[in-house]
């Protein structure tokens, strides 16, 4: 695991982001353990008794795009509103139209300094702007989970050569 994580974890297992409702974005290339981080965190989260919920960022913005349409967004914002750590993994791997962006502002943005998401990503927040094709959407998004947050940098030498 990179220093940047292994440094930052004794104090994340404590849970107390949470309760404080901060983020965690952790940043690397593949195969450093930001995944496995966050679905340790989430693990420990709802054994301790919070809600928890995973999505892959490409396949929420999908969901949220097919509410959309059929004029159903509402149920899906509560439920984010009610869930105490939200996991996004993989943001950056499949970059949104306009439509998908903004859907997935809104609904982050609903959580800010409520409720805490992690999000996994293997872009650096200055090519944000390559995810998120506005440039006003993409300072707004970065300013928003960012602020009062835990950043990762999980930039490292993967594990899955050690593997081979």
């Amino acid at each position: 695991m990179p220093e940047d994580g292994r440094n930052k974890l004794p104090e994340l297992r404590t849970l107390d982001f949470i309760t404080k409702g901060q983020n965690i974005i952790e940043y690397g290339n593949p195969g450093t353990g930001k995944t496995h981080i966050a679905i340790a965190l989430g693990i420990e989260a709802a054994n301790a008794g919070f809600s928890v919920k995973f999505y892959s960022v490409p396949n929420l913005v999908n969901k949220l795009k097919e509410l959309k349409a059929q004029k159903n967004l509402l149920s899906i914002q509560k439920h984010f509103e009610t869930i105490d750590l939200m996991i996004l993994d993989e943001l950056g791997y499949i970059s949104f139209d306009r439509e998908g962006g903004e859907l997935l502002f809104s609904h982050l943005s609903m959580r800010t300094e409520r409720k805490s998401t992690i999000i996994t990503t293997n872009v650096s927040f200055d090519k944000w702007k390559t995810i998120f094709t506005d440039p006003v959407l993409t300072t707004a998004i970065v300013d928003r989970i960012t602020h009062n947050s835990f950043v990762i940098d999980m930039v490292g030498q993967t594990y899955r050569q050690k593997f081979k």
